[in-house]
């Protein structure tokens, strides 16, 4: 019999209980205690490379990552001591001199979006007003968090082309932090090894080997590294100036079998963007291009049927479920069990594939029964 050992440690005053081999930051997570982590995400090995998830551990020596330190019983853990937090200023200040920071910093950046008319739609980001990531971007939480107002650093706008040629997403690499988690994904959990960290020193970035586009370097185009990105780094072209959604609807994604789990998010009853779902069982937070990518544009395609049709006349007319239903099963009561077949869909759930083949057998009384999954 396998025994669970836990463990109490003290973050912040608050006591928490955790699993053996729970990190400081998980723990934290646990109980709503927030620490700023930019290298950090659910779906990535813990790595400790911005340093942004510092903490104070009593008998500890210096300032662990709370990331890659695993809890210990008795512990106690401060995560918001003045010198941690002046610590993490001067960490983002670093971050922030080759990143357009002119909002983060503006005394004033509360006043824009009453007044603010055409300028997202900026050619060069240099702030987040001008950012398709805006509000919902890590960097302007943890500034937010940390309380920064200047930058006593030499900055510098690196003047980087944006990477367009490829499909779905673009890359601006002048809004990258370095913090990795592109290059991570693609490598750990995607295992596809697109990304890379090329050049050296100062000039270093993500991208692929010999500067080729995504698509001559193996992509799959599953978009996890759009979707660990915490910056506007990496946007979706399709709804780039969406803004932030109102809420979020789970769902299955309907492209295959499998179950892959998927957040809609909606504004203003319309749809404007897919990501998988992170705690889930099927697809663990991925996804494949067609449930990533290719679910927005379909929905609002103009060619895209939205309610039945029936032949009336030889001509096909519009009407309701209802009358569509009664008019196939009128039309069934014409036909013997043995001249009648089933063809149920690839992109049905299981469970809904099984409901196909009982109202075959059960009810229409037919064992010809098919399924396209040969897709």
């Amino acid at each position: 019999m396998l025994v669970k050992i836990t463990m109490k440690l003290t973050i912040n005053d608050t006591p928490v209980e955790v699993a053996e081999g729970t990190t400081v930051f998980q723990a934290a997570k646990k109980a709503g205690i927030y620490i700023p982590a930019i290298c950090n995400h659910p779906s990535l090995k813990p790595w400790g490379g911005c340093r942004m998830c510092v903490v104070e551990i009593k008998n500890m020596r210096g300032y662990p990552p709370s990331c890659s330190t695993p809890a210990a019983d008795g512990m106690i853990v401060r995560s918001d001591t003045p010198a941690l937090q002046e610590l993490r200023r001067t960490i983002l200040e670093l971050m922030l001199t080759e990143h357009p920071s002119s909002c983060l910093l503006c005394q004033r950046k509360g006043d824009c979006d009453p007044y603010r008319q055409t300028i997202r739609k900026a050619g060069t980001t240099s702030g987040c007003q001008f950012c398709p990531k805006n509000k919902r971007c890590e960097l302007q939480t943890v500034v937010e968090y940390v309380g920064l107002k200047e930058i006593r650093l030499k900055t510098e706008f690196r003047g980087l082309p944006v990477h367009r040629e490829d499909a779905f997403f673009d890359r601006d690499y002048n809004l990258c932090i370095m913090c990795g988690r592109c290059v991570r994904v693609c490598n750990e959990v995607r295992g596809s090894g697109t990304l890379s960290f090329i050049y050296r020193g100062h000039r270093t970035l993500p991208g692929t080997a010999y500067n080729r586009s995504l698509r001559d370097s193996g992509c799959q185009f599953c978009g996890a590294c759009v979707d660990v990105c915490p910056t506007g780094a990496l946007t979706e072209r399709l709804n780039r100036w969406e803004g932030p959604a109102e809420r979020q609807v789970v769902t299955t994604c309907p492209y295959c079998a499998s179950g892959c789990q998927l957040a809609l998010e909606i504004k203003k009853d319309r749809l404007i963007r897919v990501h998988p779902v992170l705690e889930n069982t099927p697809n663990q937070g991925q996804a494949c291009v067609k449930g990533r990518f290719g679910i927005v544009e379909f929905v609002h395609h103009k060619d895209r049927l939205k309610q039945p049709y029936i032949k009336k006349d030889g001509v096909l007319t519009a009407s309701t479920w209802d009358e569509a239903l009664a008019a196939a099963a009128q039309k069934l009561k014409t036909y013997k069990p043995e001249e009648v077949a089933v063809i149920s869909s690839s992109r049905c759930t299981n469970e809904e594939n099984y409901l196909a083949q009982k109202l075959a057998r059960a009810v229409l009384g037919t064992n010809n029964v098919d399924q396209c999954a040969r897709i």
